[in-house]
């Protein structure tokens, strides 16, 4: 018997990277999975392969950038799954210009917007599905740009995962006598695709010491599969190698939007 089995996981950003590997894990222990994300053909990837070993997964793209799509995610799971389990708030991206002084209105708002108001959305729906039942899981992957924030993160990204960070502490304050579960996680870097979006993408090299997504959707599966009985709160994660990020903090400090003056 798989330890998943019969649940239902709604796993935001699973077209890649973490998301996609707990997507893959998730469904490997039993859970039938539901792919969100911004692009259809990777979502379609991630399901066909789940197939192929055998599970079952359903492909929903929403821009979770839009609340009223985020919380859309949910009612459609219940129409075709009846209810959910779990939900993995994984979906997220950073901005390209870190520093305080310089990142524009546009780009601090859309990382708040996938970051924070997409996670309150989806997570507000699915609670209100799970207390029905006395039982839930939300799992949370924040940053560790939330308990040590600067130019390496960046300020929105920071002060975005920070956010909902205290969203998952906020939630076990008030939903735990619910049978509800907020877990968080805070890795610090790891090897996938939002890396592209730095001002300077870490090279070969740098990225061989980071973790590996799959590191990371291990400890999501891990919160997900303890007994019902216990609450796993938060995890942090870091690569066991540090590495010099001096270039990537000189990056950081330079770079500017466009219409920002200084």
């Amino acid at each position: 018997m798989n330890r998943l089995d019969g649940k239902i996981a709604i796993i935001t950003g699973s077209g890649t990277g973490i998301g996609k590997s707990a997507a893959q894990q998730f469904a490997a222990e039993g859970a039938s999975v539901v792919l969100v994300g911004r692009r259809r053909e990777p979502l379609e990837e991630t399901a066909a392969e789940i197939e192929k070993a055998g599970g079952t997964a359903m492909v929903h793209p929403a821009d979770l950038e839009d609340g009223d799509a985020a919380a859309g995610v949910v009612d459609a799971t219940i129409s075709r799954f009846g209810r959910v389990d779990i939900l993995v708030n994984n979906a997220g991206h950073s901005s390209r210009v870190r520093s305080i002084k310089y990142v524009g209105a546009e780009e601090w708002e859309s990382v708040f917007k996938v970051n924070v108001e997409g996670v309150y959305r989806i997570t507000q729906a699915a609670v209100k599905d799970m207390i029905k039942r006395k039982e839930g899981t939300v799992i949370t992957v924040s940053s560790m740009a939330a308990l040590t924030p600067g130019l390496l993160g960046g300020a929105p990204y920071s002060a975005a995962k920070a956010a909902a960070l205290n969203l998952m502490r906020g939630m076990n304050s008030e939903l735990r006598e619910e049978g509800i579960r907020a877990c968080a996680i805070m890795p610090a870097e790891v090897d996938t695709p939002i890396l592209a979006n730095r001002p300077l993408p870490p090279d070969a090299e740098a990225r061989s010491t980071m973790m590996g997504a799959e590191d990371v959707a291990a400890a999501v599966l891990f919160c997900a599969t303890t007994p019902q009985r216990t609450l796993v709160s938060e995890i942090v994660l870091m690569p066991t190698q540090p590495r010099d990020t001096s270039a990537d903090m000189k990056a950081a400090r330079e770079i500017k939007s466009p219409d920002q003056q200084f």
